[in-house]
């Protein structure tokens, strides 16, 4: 754990590495553990203020071992933000992958997706820069079309992937305008072309244009540009669980089912987040490390106290930020801010003002919540690492994430095979026990849901803590800036820890083997 670009992500690479060394098992299976990390990076990673490289999901590794050696290895991913398809702030970039098709794909590639000039799409931001981030880029795109050959995607597949890449971008060009007739709303004249070139990528697979047939009962703009952004985060989304499920069939175990696997997993979740702009996905992020914050405490205080106690030993209680109050905030039901949301969500009449006035009744004089202040639709929630003001606008179409079922019907009937596969689940493998019978896994659960899958996995493992600590906020190396580090020293609890561990019992040997030594 730690902030954003505290290091997570390169130091589970490196524990990784560190493992895969000290087992000397199935070098091949090491290997390709080793070598899908570039694709993860590429569809779930992008450059954020904070960090040039950020992961934009939480992924848990798990290491199955027989023997002390790896036998078979399975990825779960949670949390992706999918709302980075369709809209970046300033400094901020989309998903690699979208920059490193433009830098990798020939002219001739770039035809058959009909891809023209990055600049002229509005779902992707930030300037290509300098000819060397370019060949940066061009390099990475290699790297991930070989990732691609070794997990063992079909070359059609990966044509598929790319024209649905690519429709996505075209469809973000689409815009409306009002159907003088009716009263509803059709594509407007200007970019028909773009909703031509999105249905071309995907082989004509929206067979209506989504000025007729297929959406003529939705009104308004917004609702209109609201259903175009949402198909192309859930076609975004489908994709990338597309992509773990296939690693993970190529990381399965080949042992007899009866042998019973030891296990190492790793969590590599995304860091506290405090913009200058915070939504919805913010919100979503410091909830998952509020809630690993928590399960540092159980352990780290609470469990190693209670055994002190119930031994007898003269022990001097260490009392800690316990963030329990705020997690209750946050998820309690009926009353919590998520059961608050969902409930808002339901009703059709509801609006991101009558979520925030709900709020402002709701916990008002709880002391880890203050309504917003001035012009700006929002509240501030006092987290373990600090206040965090969240705009919220937006908050209610994140959570609801819908696609109208008509769409959903273009796609199953969609002549790119692909996709008809991403919307039905046909031949897509499927964890039951994950996914707590939700439905595939490529099919989104709610944050709450997710978090609460992800929390009975850690809580049932014996846990070791990483944690990482940011030096400075310039992403600069070499720098270390002490009341950065320090703010984060005594906002993770680590100066209670360092007491606990100097003044506590670390080494903890049975009576058998005291006795034998």
């Amino acid at each position: 754990s730690g902030e954003s670009g505290a290091g997570k992500t390169e130091s589970t690479k490196l524990l990784l590495q560190h493992i895969m060394n000290m087992c000397k098992g199935n070098s091949q299976l090491e290997q390709q553990i080793l070598q899908v990390n570039p694709l993860l990076e590429a569809f779930g990673n992008a450059q954020t203020v904070m960090n040039d490289n950020s992961s934009r999901f939480g992924k848990y590794i798990q290491l199955h071992f027989q023997n002390n050696t790896v036998q078979g290895a399975k990825l779960s991913e949670y949390l992706l933000e999918k709302s980075r398809v369709v809209q970046q702030d300033t400094g901020e970039r989309n998903f690699h992958i979208f920059y490193y098709m433009f830098a990798g794909l020939s002219s001739e590639e770039k035809e058959m997706y009909g891809l023209l000039d990055p600049s002229l799409y509005r779902y992707i931001s930030g300037r290509f820069g300098t000819e060397d981030v370019a060949q940066r880029w061009k390099h990475k795109y290699q790297e991930v079309c070989n990732v691609l050959d070794m997990v063992g995607f079909h070359e059609q597949e990966q044509v598929d992937m790319q024209a649905i890449l690519a429709g996505v971008l075209s469809l973000g060009n689409v815009t409306f305008e009002p159907e003088e007739s009716n009263g509803s709303v059709k594509v407007s004249e200007t970019s028909r072309g773009w909703l031509k070139a999105a249905a071309v990528s995907h082989k004509n697979c929206w067979q209506k244009p989504y000025g007729y047939d297929a959406v003529s009962h939705w009104h308004g703009f917004s609702l209109r540009a609201d259903a175009r952004d949402s198909i192309a985060k859930v076609a975004y989304g489908r994709v990338f669980g597309w992509i773990v499920c296939k690693v993970n069939e190529l990381l399965a175990e080949n042992v007899d089912p009866e042998l019973e696997l030891r296990e190492i997993g790793i969590l590599d979740i995304f860091g506290f987040e405090n913009f200058a702009v915070n939504r919805f996905e913010q919100l979503c992020i410091n909830l998952a490390n509020e809630q690993l914050q928590h399960f540092f405490n159980h352990h780290i205080f609470q469990l190693e106290q209670a055994a002190y106690k119930e031994e007898e030993l003269p022990w001097e209680t260490i009392t800690f930020n316990n963030n329990e109050p705020i997690l209750d905030l946050l998820l309690a039901k009926p009353l919590g801010l998520l059961s608050l949301l969902d409930e808002q969500s339901a009703f059709p009449q509801a609006t991101d003002k009558t979520f925030v006035d709900k709020l402002n009744s709701s916990f008002k004089g709880n002391l880890h919540f203050q309504p917003g202040r001035g012009h700006v639709l929002g509240f501030s929630i006092i987290h373990y690492a600090g206040k965090v003001q969240y705009t919220a606008g937006g908050f209610l179409e994140k959570n609801r994430d819908t696609l109208p079922a008509s769409v959903r019907g273009l796609f199953i009937n969609s002549v790119t095979p692909l996709l008809s596969v991403l919307f039905t689940g046909k031949s897509l493998c499927y964890d039951e026990a994950s996914h707590m019978n939700q439905g595939p896994p490529w099919q989104d659960l709610s944050v709450g849901c997710s978090l609460m899958v992800l929390m009975e996995r850690m809580y049932s493992a014996n846990p070791h803590f990483v944690r990482c600590i940011k030096p400075n906020h310039q992403k600069e190396p070499g720098v270390v800036d002490n009341q950065v580090v320090l703010l984060q020293l005594r906002y993770n609890g680590l100066l209670e820890t360092i007491r606990i561990r100097r003044d506590g019992f670390s080494w903890r040997p049975l009576f058998e083997e005291f006795a034998e030594r």
